[in-house]
């Protein structure tokens, strides 16, 4: 039998043994590692704006028992491959695009032509209830977490035959487009022929007249020297582009509570500054266009009901085929009610 002594002895030793072990787990360190595709300058890239601000946010705020690692550059693989390292947990976390559609179709949702008529919206769609929606999908369906929504931006027409002003005046065009079945079909609803050319040899089909046209964000358009090679920019704003911050489930249950905290608040304001720098770009890339001589066109009102009416349609009849119709009228609501406010 135990004296009052003994039990108050094995007391003691109990609560050593779990400070010990909790003071041990307080110190645990953890290596992020955090691959993106874009340059690693942050005067022209948003991702690496946006993996700057996640570091130094997780160094701080973690005490530095978060070590974040940034790739840039590819520099563990394109889009495809850091995904699939994030979804075997061989990487920790990364930004993609439209990559994410070939393991979450309903990603394909916020690609809809002319969907958001604004950045603001857009940021209130994706912040909100919808966005919540969507990632809790994207974890139910591929075991991985998105931790916020940055962006791509919107895509707008660029010519170097005529100024693009409304659908009609695509009529025809040789529009170079991504080899995805979304954009083909959107382009084809416009009047113009979608012609899949990779990105690295635009600029030559531009120069020697293989397309007429193309579509990207403006950050892009001057990213690539386009203007050397086109006289029209029409912003149309006719897809909006989103990067999505995937973290793998393994870190994510690896992590203590107060440091998935540190890691998913870094997140949403690495998201935020992103958004911001992009915002800076678009604008000051305008002022470049017009600078090099090209004509940048927004268009009317008018104009933008034109655009819309022959592109939506079509494009939401395919996303019906691929993706549930609740989500793509759970967006459509999401976007109108934003748009109140």
């Amino acid at each position: 039998m135990q004296t009052t002594s003994q039990r108050v002895s094995a007391i003691a030793a109990a609560a050593l043994m779990f400070c010990a072990g909790t003071s041990a787990f307080a110190q645990t360190k953890f290596v992020l590692k955090l691959a993106h595709s874009d340059s690693p300058d942050m005067a022209t890239s948003r991702k690496a704006v946006m993996a700057d601000a996640f570091a130094r946010e997780v160094k701080a705020k973690s005490g530095g028992r978060i070590e974040v690692q940034v790739f840039a550059a590819s520099a563990l693989g394109g889009e495809r491959e850091l995904v699939e390292g994030v979804k075997n947990g061989f990487i920790q976390a990364g930004f993609a695009s439209g990559v994410i559609a070939n393991y979450f179709p309903s990603a394909m949702v916020t690609d809809i032509p002319y969907l958001f008529p604004s950045d603001d919206v857009a940021d209130k769609v994706m912040d909100g209830p919808f966005g919540q929606k969507l990632a809790g999908d994207f974890q139910a369906a591929t075991g991985m977490h998105n931790l916020c929504f940055g962006e791509v931006g919107f895509r707008n027409f660029s010519s170097g035959k005529a100024p693009i002003h409304s659908p009609k005046d695509l009529a025809g065009m040789k529009i170079r487009v991504q080899e995805t079945p979304l954009y083909i079909t959107e382009m084809k609803a416009l009047g113009a022929q979608p012609t899949p050319i990779a990105f690295s040899e635009l600029y030559t089909a531009l120069q020697t007249g293989v397309v007429d046209g193309e579509e990207n964000p403006v950050p892009t358009m001057i990213f690539a020297k386009l203007y050397e090679v086109q006289k029209h920019v029409t912003l149309d704003r006719h897809n909006y582009g989103i990067d999505w911050f995937v973290l793998s489930n393994k870190f994510y249950k690896a992590l203590p509570p107060d440091l998935l905290k540190v890691v998913t608040d870094a997140a949403q304001l690495a998201c935020n500054e992103e958004r911001k720098a992009n915002r800076v770009f678009t604008a000051n890339g305008n002022k470049t266009l017009a600078d090099k001589g090209v004509t940048v066109y927004t268009p009317t009102s008018a104009e933008l009901a034109q655009f819309r009416a022959a592109a939506q349609p079509p494009v939401i009849e395919f996303l019906k085929t691929k993706i549930d119709p609740k989500l793509i009228d759970g967006i459509q609501a999401a976007v109108k009610d934003a748009d109140k406010k």
